[in-house]
């Protein structure tokens, strides 16, 4: 696998500043555990860009940001652990994709390209609650509603998160790239397989 490379290195520093910037906005709480937002857009759009190794990084440096700036709910160490680096660095795992939305584009397959990034978002997004719904019900099993089984709880509000952020996350990237698909577009050739993948 190629290394990340500088311009890689310097837009994952940059969208993970813009997803802090966008986790800033109002989301769309459901109830206090149920929270959707579009904040995992520009994670999202670098994963399209460049890849695994780039998303993870820029997630990851998302999670330390969130800490750094006292935005983190810290319950024990390990939680820490598990929702701000794993839980983070994960929505990177949407980069697996990268080569046939690269591939679509570079052969004007627009609707493939769109297709396999709603398919990408929802990957990334998996990864990501995996890690809330095991933090849930180790560290917060006393916000469950009394007679509610934590893990139960634990995965009906990180799977009603998920699947509302996908969703939202979805719509946005899905106008975004049909409007500006030079946002995700590489057209440095620096990938000679990318053709092959579509």
């Amino acid at each position: 696998m190629k290394k990340i490379g500088l311009v890689g290195l310097i837009e994952a520093a940059l969208m993970a500043a813009f997803a802090v910037i966008l986790d800033l906005l109002p989301s769309i709480n459901l109830s206090p555990s149920i929270s959707i937002s579009v904040s995992m857009v520009p994670i999202f759009l670098l994963a399209f860009r460049h890849g695994v190794k780039a998303s993870i990084v820029s997630g990851f440096v998302w999670g330390l940001l969130q800490i750094a700036l006292g935005d983190a709910w810290i319950a024990h160490p390990v939680q820490m652990i598990m929702e701000y680096f794993l839980a983070f660095a994960f929505i990177g795992f949407a980069g697996l994709f990268f080569r046939i939305i690269q591939g679509s584009l570079r052969n004007n397959r627009k609707t493939k390209a769109l297709v396999w990034s709603v398919v990408a978002v929802f990957v990334g997004s998996l990864a990501r609650y995996f890690w809330h719904f095991i933090a849930g019900f180790i560290f917060f099993a006393e916000y469950a509603p009394k007679g509610t089984n934590p893990v139960l709880f634990s995965f009906l509000a990180n799977g009603a998160t998920m699947l509302g952020t996908a969703i939202l996350c979805s719509i946005v990237l899905v106008l975004l790239i049909s409007t500006a698909p030079r946002l995700i577009q590489r057209r440095d050739g620096s990938n000679d397989q990318i053709n092959k993948a579509s």
